[in-house]
């Protein structure tokens, strides 16, 4: 009797577990949201997918063909529609897609932009343990390279424009749409889209895709939305010292490889000064009340007194939040020597800064040969890397952002960020439009993948952030909608 009692009881947990586990699940699958315009974006998301869109493969005009097909068929005007063809690296095509949504001009306001990047960093089928060039639905993912950057962005924003044109949605001000072809490897369309086609998106602002979004923890609570308004550029230098060599056999004292790795230790020893800006001032403020702890205490000092040294060293062992207390030097390549019986006749160092938004190159190239403080090694910058300033924090944008998260996870605070990486908002910057990175995904750190292998998004991510752009879009082009 016992044992039966037992086992039956064992068979009610075991049946309260799978229906746990199944009602779990549904919260987790495509098929769950039936809605037209989320079958649809997620049909423009699998055809995204499918093109191996990176550099070399050519196949990002495509992509932007694929992408003027659905905007025609969706009802928007050929005079709306503009994909711009040029050569990028080698000679290889790339191009750019320009998208005019109407208003009928009733708030006098200027236009918004709305930019993602349609090419993706390469991935080898072979590395992977799914096709990265097929969208495939897994326990709860998307997976797929560029599933989250930045196809992510692209479908979003397309999925949305055909949307609102689907409801006769007529804007009081115009929404314009700019997929740029290389953000990955040179952001040549990206310079050309908002330099030399500027008539096509002169805007009062521009909101990115590919930057910022909402942060999970790893229980999949909401602890925060970035809203990236500002990132750091990255300049590349090669350190190099050279000299006569000679043989292994009868060393001297100028080995190239010993000055090199002298001048490496004093850029080890060195630290750029703390700065802060608006952003970072109230990142600290606001994730250090969430963080809490000796990290979180020294967020909200930092954020109130830069020149607090304490805080700053505990944030220095932060590899997460360093970079957006300073300027940051670090080698991450390293070449020298001709024969393993031989002194180096030279010796590189390739060393990358992330350098403040800002501050020009030209400063940070002064100030390592300052550390270094050897006439005889020479520093130089690779390529042309040009900084970008910080975009000031406009109450429009925050409030049509709350707007969306409130939308799909109620009650997260909304943050300003500046972010470490770099993406195509520097080039808007630049250019004197103001970018926020508000990509509208929730995800967890332990999920991102992108550049990596098995890239993925959360399922119920990708339908959220229908619901985030649907809001944000509306909220800025007919704030009496939705708020």
């Amino acid at each position: 009797m016992r044992q039966s009692t037992f086992v039956l009881l064992l068979l009610l947990i075991m049946m309260s577990a799978i229906g746990t586990a199944g009602a779990l699940r549904a919260q987790d699958r495509s098929d769950d949201y039936t809605e037209p315009y989320q079958a649809h974006a997620l049909d423009i998301y699998q055809e995204l997918i499918a093109f191996r869109s990176s550099a070399g493969h050519g196949e990002v005009p495509a992509v932007l063909n694929g992408l003027v097909k659905r905007f025609l068929l969706a009802g928007f005007g050929e005079e709306d529609i503009h994909l711009i063809r040029m050569p990028i690296a080698n000679g290889e095509e790339s191009g750019f897609l320009v998208v005019r949504y109407r208003g009928d001009g009733s708030s006098g306001l200027e236009p918004v932009l709305f930019t993602a990047h349609v090419d993706v960093v390469d991935a080898r089928p072979e590395d992977w343990e799914r096709s990265p060039f097929t969208l495939i639905e897994e326990d709860g993912y998307f997976f797929g390279r560029g599933a989250s950057d930045d196809k992510f962005g692209v479908a979003q924003l397309t999925s949305t424009f055909i949307r609102l044109k689907n409801e006769g949605f007529v804007p009081n001000r115009d929404l314009i749409i700019g997929f740029t072809g290389d953000e990955e490897s040179g952001m040549l369309t990206t310079s050309a889209m908002v330099n030399e086609y500027r008539e096509l998106t002169d805007a009062a602002f521009a909101l990115n895709a590919d930057a910022g979004g909402g942060i999970l923890n790893e229980e999949n609570e909401p602890e925060s939305f970035l809203v990236q308004t500002a990132e750091k550029t990255s300049a590349t230098f090669e350190i190099t010292v050279t000299n006569q060599g000679g043989h292994s056999s009868t060393p001297r004292t100028d080995n190239a490889i010993y000055e090199l790795a002298a001048a490496l230790k004093q850029i080890e020893n060195f630290r750029f000064p703390v700065q802060v800006n608006e952003a970072t001032r109230m990142y600290f403020q606001a994730v250090g009340d969430i963080r809490g702890g000796e990290v979180g205490q020294a967020m909200k000092r930092l954020a109130e007194d830069p020149t607090d040294e304490a805080a700053a060293e505990v944030l220095w062992n932060q590899p997460a939040e360093v970079g957006v207390t300073r300027t940051t030097c670090i080698p991450t390549m390293l070449r020298g020597g001709h024969a393993q019986n031989a002194l180096p006749q030279s010796a590189t160092a390739t060393v990358n800064c992330r350098i403040f938004p800002g501050v020009d190159v030209a400063t940070i190239e002064a100030e390592l040969k300052r550390v270094v403080a050897n006439p005889e090694i020479d520093i130089v910058v690779l390529g042309d890397p040009k900084s970008s300033p910080a975009s000031e924090i406009r109450d429009d944008v925050m409030t049509a952002v709350k707007a969306g998260v409130e939308r799909i996870r109620p009650g997260t605070a909304v943050v300003p960020y500046q972010a470490p990486y770099g993406t195509d908002g520097k080039q808007f910057r630049r250019a004197g439009i103001p970018t926020y990175g508000v990509m509208g995904l929730f995800m967890r750190d332990s999920d991102r993948f992108e550049h990596g292998l098995n890239e993925r998004v959360p399922v119920r991510g990708f339908f959220d952030a229908l619901e985030f752009w649907y809001v944000v879009m509306r909220e800025l082009s007919d704030p009496s909608v939705g708020s």
